[in-house]
């Protein structure tokens, strides 16, 4: 009997630590989570971190991928800069991972893309979401709008990386209408 009532709490307490299932819903406040990134002075002057708080007043995109510099990554990223202009004015366009700055940073002059990436390298917002890879070692492709208050407006979890991006700029059009 004891160990059968260990056992449940051990299941249940696995259960309460899994970081792969989504923990936040359209209307939730986004995570206030501080993490480096490159190219940071395009949105916050003289930072080493930034976070939601750093943006309000704008609409945010952020879009998780899972390795800078692999094929899906680079086809999803180059996507968002070459539709970066035509985004509604105040929108601030943001990709993520795991992965190092000094990884990222290649990426984003590899690519040129004109926007920051976020450096999540404790993955400590993308446990606070629940989008950690089934793997642990890498986030999911998962992209998240943001209104001007804060609160996570739209959810992309199906993602396909071709599409993706012009889907995102339709709907943030959409918003700011």
């Amino acid at each position: 009997m004891l160990r059968s009532l260990l056992a449940l709490f051990a299941v249940a307490g696995v259960s309460l630590a899994d970081d792969s299932t989504l923990k936040v819903k359209v209307g939730d406040a986004f995570p206030d989570v501080a993490v480096k990134a490159t190219h940071i002075d395009q949105i916050k002057q003289g930072a080493t971190e930034v976070s939601i708080k750093d943006l309000k007043g704008k609409t945010v995109v952020i879009f998780f991928y899972p390795r800078a510099m692999t094929g899906g990554c680079t086809v999803e990223s180059c996507g968002f800069r070459d539709l970066a202009k035509q985004f509604p004015a105040g929108t601030v366009l943001l990709g993520a991972s795991n992965d190092s700055v000094e990884l990222n940073q290649k990426f984003n002059d590899k690519e040129k893309l004109p926007y920051p990436l976020l450096c999540d390298t404790e993955a400590k917002l993308i446990k606070e979401l629940g989008i950690l890879a089934k793997s642990g070692k890498a986030a999911q492709r998962i992209t998240f709008v943001v209104d001007d208050q804060g609160k996570i407006a739209k959810i992309y979890d199906k993602v396909s990386v071709r599409d993706h991006p012009k889907a995102v700029l339709a709907d943030v059009k959409a918003m700011a209408k």
